[in-house]
């Protein structure tokens, strides 16, 4: 009897030490004398003490920064790309007993991913089609730890470094195709006027004094104008009337001074 009391206070404290409280992101992955026996959780649950052990795992997503990657893309351009990856655990019991540190099996995984992915790209691609690479490695991510009970989420590349030189040459090419845009609209603009010029003058040569009124209207806006300029302009029938009268002149002077036979 005397040690009925101990062997009770013993059975008491050890019973209470079974006792565990998982919180609603985490997980309790069970281990009976070494076996894997279940998955509790969340909330209060017993396990027998001294034979059960406990590894508690958090299944929120998580964060993975991927250090910058020297890769050579398609087109033979050597850049540095990073990324950030998510993903969180959707079997606890996978992610103890099938890979050893599923947090560097991640990581190791994507950060190899990430280089093979962009290497199969041209620059261009890498550039312009991120929303694309990035699938593919979050595809190929997950294909790789879906065994290991884990989930990617999204992979994002954060930053593309390309070379100085790559820098200035794809500036001189940028800057090329603007102005090769320039000319184009340029060209399109001065085509579209010259049909308009063409349309104006049919107008103008069937009705005349349509040239009258521009003439007027050309005065107005010289008017409104702060300058000291004066502009006198003649209206096309008196230029036309004065050549004539030359043209006759010089013919009638040409007649009178020719020798007589």
């Amino acid at each position: 009897m005397e040690f009925l009391a101990p062997l009770l206070f013993i059975a008491g404290i050890l019973g209470l030490n079974g006792f565990k409280i998982d919180r609603e992101y985490q997980r309790g992955v069970i281990f009976r004398l070494g076996r894997y026996q279940d998955t509790k959780g969340p909330g209060l649950y017993w396990i027998i003490p001294l034979v059960d052990q406990k590894m508690q795992l958090d299944i929120r997503t998580k964060t993975v920064d991927i250090a910058p990657q020297e890769t050579v893309t398609a087109d033979n351009v050597t850049i540095k790309v990073n990324a950030v990856l998510y993903y969180r655990i959707i079997d606890p019991s996978k992610a103890i007993n099938k890979v050893e540190s599923y947090p560097a099996a991640v990581y190791q995984a994507a950060m190899t991913t990430l280089r093979n992915v962009v290497g199969q790209n041209h620059l261009d691609d890498v550039l312009q089609k991120r929303d694309k690479i990035n699938q593919a490695v979050q595809q190929i991510v997950d294909e790789i730890s879906e065994p290991w009970g884990i989930d990617i989420e999204r992979v994002e590349m954060k930053d593309v470094e390309i070379p100085t030189g790559m820098q200035r040459a794809m500036a001189k090419e940028a800057e090329a195709l603007r102005e090769k845009r320039a000319r184009l609209i340029k060209a399109a603009a001065e085509q579209e006027a010259s049909l308009k010029l063409a349309e104006a003058s049919q107008l103008i040569m069937e009705n005349p004094a349509a040239l009258e009124l521009r003439r007027l209207q050309m005065l107005t806006e010289i008017g409104a104008e702060n300058n000291t300029s004066t502009v006198i302009m003649l209206p096309s029938d008196i230029l036309n009337l004065a050549q004539k009268l030359t043209e006759k002149t010089s013919q009638n002077g040409s007649i009178v001074n020719s020798p007589k036979v």
